[in-house]
């Protein structure tokens, strides 16, 4: 019989994506869901950034500040506050454009229709906050995407779908859309929303081993 340790930190995803939801559980950590509420185009408006990069950061930190403060309010009573916020954030760079999720199925389909056959560079905004030390990281991830040529009826197909008005850049690298995906240069899971290696590092950098995090 294989005995599974209970973690000795707790983890926190300040995001709703099911695909960051599934990298962590693949990797041996259960975290958590408490989706922030930051208006991304609010804080996009409202900071002074310079590009796709300094921007993921500005929002991936937003997000974990928000539900870093949610529990510090609800643990203010509390001696013991074991949690560790992991706030992310992905926009695609792509000839000098910065795109996140399309608007409406329309956009999806003209973009899809630009994209294809070119590359692009998925930028994902990571911050870690420890709730115990009160220390707090931030870092970016940049994964370069090379797209396949795409038919008119693949697009219209992939776009009803409903999957890229979801998601940034309107693809996934772990969905309906890898099979139009011809490769990438870099982490893989960085493309699909937040990268475990630079997660790890990130970790390190404020005191916390990785085995404290995950069950296996």
């Amino acid at each position: 019989m294989v005995t599974v340790e209970k973690p000795a930190r707790s983890v926190v995803l300040a995001s709703a994506s099911p695909a960051r939801l599934q990298l962590l559980r693949n990797a041996g950590v259960e975290p958590r869901v408490c989706p922030s509420a930051v208006d991304e185009d609010a804080v996009a408006v409202a900071s002074r950034w310079s590009g796709a990069t300094e921007l993921v950061e500005l929002l991936a930190l937003a997000k974990a500040n928000d539900v870093a403060a949610r529990f510090r309010v609800e643990r203010a009573d509390e001696t013991d506050v074991n949690q560790l916020i992991i706030g992310c954030d992905s926009l695609l760079s792509w000839q000098g454009e910065i795109l996140g999720k399309p608007a409406d199925a329309q956009a999806a389909t003209a973009r899809l229709e630009r994209m294809q056959g070119t590359q692009g560079v998925l930028h994902t905004g990571h911050t870690v906050i420890d709730l115990k030390s009160g220390r707090s990281v931030s870092a970016v991830g940049s994964t370069e995407v090379h797209f396949s040529a795409m038919s008119a009826l693949e697009i219209a197909a992939y776009v009803a779908t409903g999957e890229p008005i979801h998601v940034a850049g309107s693809f996934t690298l772990d969905g309906l859309s890898s099979p139009f995906i011809d490769g990438v240069n870099g982490d893989p899971s960085n493309v699909i929303g937040l990268s475990l290696p630079l997660l790890r590092r990130m970790l390190a950098d404020i005191g916390v081993p990785w085995l404290d995090v995950v069950a296996y």
